[in-house]
């Protein structure tokens, strides 16, 4: 047993900077980022014995800690696509604007954000991931044990779904 805690010691020692800064990535948010990385590890320590080793370790735990924030949208009532309200308001278009532009680029935030909720994984996380919290693709990449290239194709086709669905 202390070897164990010895082990995690030192995994929580070297990779605690780059879990917080996906999480901050993800999150926007400092306070939020501490609590999801915090929680990461805990459920690293109980899943250890889960880990088999057929990727990098800093992928398993930003998956852990994407998987955890998700929760804790979940929690918040808020939905998985990222969006929560206040963000949709960010992207309406300044007051001097005649009424109708600011009431169409919010009716188009909240179609962008159905077509968002509705479409499957890993579309609208790698969409959400790249455009919300402006994660590189190398980080979604490696979230997703893929190439920097599968996350741009996929980025790229849930871009054009988005598209697709607001042509219809």
């Amino acid at each position: 047993m202390k070897q164990f805690n010895k082990e995690m010691d030192i995994i929580y020692r070297r990779y605690y900077k780059d879990v917080f800064c996906y999480a901050r990535s993800l999150a926007g948010n400092v306070d939020i980022a501490e609590e999801v990385t915090q929680n990461t590890f805990c459920k690293a320590i109980q899943a250890a014995h889960k880990f088999r080793g057929d990727c990098d370790i800093r992928v398993w735990l930003c998956q852990i800690a994407k998987n955890d924030y998700f929760n804790y949208l979940r929690k918040e009532k808020r939905n998985v696509s990222g969006f929560v309200e206040e963000e949709v308001f960010l992207n309406v278009p300044d007051m001097e604007e005649p009424a109708i532009n600011r009431i169409e680029a919010v009716e188009e935030a909240e179609e962008i954000r159905n077509i968002l909720e509705n479409m499957e994984e890993p579309y609208k996380t790698v969409f959400s991931l790249k455009v919300l919290h402006e994660v590189s693709y190398q980080k979604i990449a490696e979230v997703y044990g893929k190439t920097e290239s599968w996350a741009r194709v996929t980025f790229y086709r849930a871009k054009a779904k988005i598209l697709d669905a607001l042509k219809k």
